[in-house]
């Protein structure tokens, strides 16, 4: 038996850092469980989407899209002229 107690206690102090993680994360998703059911479909003249306030996404998503193919282009120049110095 205190063999098995031994055990247990090493096994917790290797992973102490998981067990915590996962502790942590089920912890905080008893809150996303707990949401309530969207709300009605279409209809009426009520927002677009559910719960209000609505949150745009669209603004910061295109910005986000430009600067990814900007960083891009840019690696990719800096690439093409390493190999033309190289030669």
């Amino acid at each position: 038996m205190f063999a098995i107690i031994m055990k247990i206690k090493e096994f917790i102090k290797k992973n102490a850092y998981t067990i915590l993680l996962l502790l942590l994360v089920s912890f905080f998703s008893l809150d996303i469980q707990a949401a309530g059911p969207p709300g009605p479909p279409g209809g009426g003249g009520g927002p677009g989407c559910w719960p209000p306030p609505c949150v745009p996404i669209d603004g910061g998503l295109s910005l986000l899209l430009l600067a990814g193919v900007a960083y891009g282009g840019k690696k990719t120049y800096d690439i093409s002229k390493d190999k033309k110095a190289d030669l």
